[in-house]
């Protein structure tokens, strides 16, 4: 798997004592409210999610990573690509997230880490197009999105929840790395 360092994150593979601070980031419900239905995870849960991006990093060549801070080493959350099988109307596309710890927002983290994914998605993967997907309302997130220079693609309902989500998209081909 990549490292992939930016000024102030490390994107990692995980690790297995990332598993106490993703759970706790996987615990607040202010992170977690925009999530599916906004249920918060516990520990078991938030083992079998790391096993699963793991995975995805073998069958796809491309999953999430680990985002730590480079000067303290402290796991922040998880930024990368997923393939959004929930949302067949989308397929075949390639997504990409991110979730960090609401002690780290507004710090421009998720930008920063965002960004790096992007740059990977083109330049190690040689992918064209990236799709974001979030819930409407998520104004962070939106503001994310805006600053990865995504458009606004279609708006349409969660197939399980119901809620409206907001399809984004980029085509890499003239993304400013």
């Amino acid at each position: 798997m990549t490292e992939i360092r930016t000024p102030r994150l490390l994107l990692r593979s995980w690790h297995d004592d990332d598993l106490a601070p993703m759970a706790d980031i996987n615990a607040d419900p202010r992170v977690m409210c925009w999530i599916d239905d906004g249920s918060v995870r516990d520990l078991d849960h938030t083992a079998e999610d790391i096993e699963r991006w793991e995975e995805e990093w073998d069958e796809e060549g491309f999953g999430l990573f680990a985002v730590e801070l480079l000067a303290s080493g402290e796991l922040i959350g998880f930024t990368g690509l997923s393939v959004p099988e929930f949302l067949p109307e989308v397929m075949p596309a390639v997504a990409i997230s991110w979730r960090i710890g609401s002690q780290f927002w507004g710090q421009g983290y998720a930008s920063e880490a965002a960004h790096a994914t992007l740059e990977f998605a083109l330049q190690d993967r040689g992918l064209d197009r990236v799709i974001s997907i979030n819930r409407v309302g998520d104004d962070a997130s939106e503001n994310v999105i805006r600053k990865l220079g995504m458009v606004p693609e279609r708006e349409t309902a969660h197939p399980v929840y119901g809620y409206p989500l907001r399809v984004h998209a980029i085509d890499l081909t003239e993304f400013q790395a």
